[in-house]
């Protein structure tokens, strides 16, 4: 946890915008909630104010118990909604990789230590709408705040907001927070388009003399594990014996997707074309390498391979 120093207690900026980049996990201590009144809390006040005008003009002693009585519940929420904030604790949780264009989620582990319940806490990035989350007694709970990915690369969570109006909405509590949050973004995948083959590429010696992969060659008997997708359903609906269907095609056994396949094209035009193949080359169970400058990953398959030649898009430079 970071310790404030006394000039750091009295900057500005800490009131505005948090204390900057943190490893977490972060606790939020007295210095680190601030409270004021909401538009509500400010109307009431005002209400307060003429309702005692109206009973000293009159002398009233059941109009002062009642405005004093309202005024004592309004000062005690104060201590309610601060209380909902105070000495919780706030770690980064799983981040899913996602691609360029949508929208990326970093989950939030809020941890209350204390013997009661927090309930109203809201989590919010600019832009975005607030995330509610309810806290039971020492229990942790998770939150997903979301930001915009609209391109590839490292992006980070960047500044979010905890607050709470618990349990009036009179006041407003509420902490700045900034933990160290990333989440990779993929090239966004281009439109299909058949590979460019190097020129190392080598057909299948069992193809069907260039049909194309996509070219349907008949059926043959179920094996376990096949492809749901090559599964022929309407047979199974007759009830007749499971079949699969087989498409022929000339088809390298090993494929290279190669970054100097696609010339005249600028660097992120080539990403996400690469990044296309990447997503096609996985799902149509290929064994498949990615050439880029600089970098070589060798041929491969599998959800692991995908996730590494995705990430090597993601982050080239």
């Amino acid at each position: 946890m970071q310790t404030l120093t006394i000039r750091d207690r009295f900057r500005l900026q800490r009131f505005t915008r948090g204390l900057g980049i943190e490893s977490g996990p972060v606790r939020l201590d007295r210095s680190r909630v601030f409270i004021l009144p909401t538009a509500s809390g400010l109307l009431f006040a005002v209400m307060l104010l003429i309702m005692l005008f109206g009973a000293i003009n009159y002398n009233n002693s059941m109009a002062h118990l009642f405005t004093f009585l309202v005024g004592s519940m309004a000062m005690v929420s104060i201590l309610h909604t601060y209380r909902n904030l105070a000495q919780l604790s706030f770690s980064v949780g799983k981040t899913t990789s996602v691609f360029a264009g949508s929208r990326a989620g970093f989950g939030i582990l809020v941890t209350n230590p204390s013997r009661f319940p927090r309930y109203g806490i809201q989590l919010h990035t600019p832009g975005q709408p607030a995330v509610p989350i309810d806290i039971e007694e020492q229990h942790t709970g998770t939150a997903t705040l979301y930001r915009e990915a609209p391109r590839r690369g490292v992006l980070p969570l960047g500044r979010w907001t905890v607050s709470t109006r618990y349990p009036l909405g009179l006041f407003r509590a509420w902490a700045h927070l900034e933990l160290q949050a990333e989440c990779l973004v993929y090239p966004r995948p281009a439109n299909h388009q058949p590979v460019q083959q190097s020129p190392a590429y080598k057909p299948h010696q069992t193809g069907d003399r260039g049909r194309g992969v996509d070219d349907f060659a008949g059926f043959r008997p179920y094996r376990p594990g096949d492809s749901p997708r090559h599964v022929f359903w309407k047979a199974a609906a007759r009830e007749q014996s499971l079949l699969v269907k087989q498409f022929g095609g000339d088809r390298a056994d090993e494929v290279w997707l190669d970054w100097d396949a696609l010339p005249g094209r600028d660097t992120e035009a080539r990403l996400s074309q690469l990044c296309r193949w990447v997503l096609d080359a996985h799902r149509n169970q290929q064994a498949y390498g990615l050439r880029l400058p600089g970098i070589e990953i060798g041929i491969g398959s599998g959800n692991r391979h995908k996730r590494r030649c995705l990430e090597a898009l993601a982050r080239f430079a």
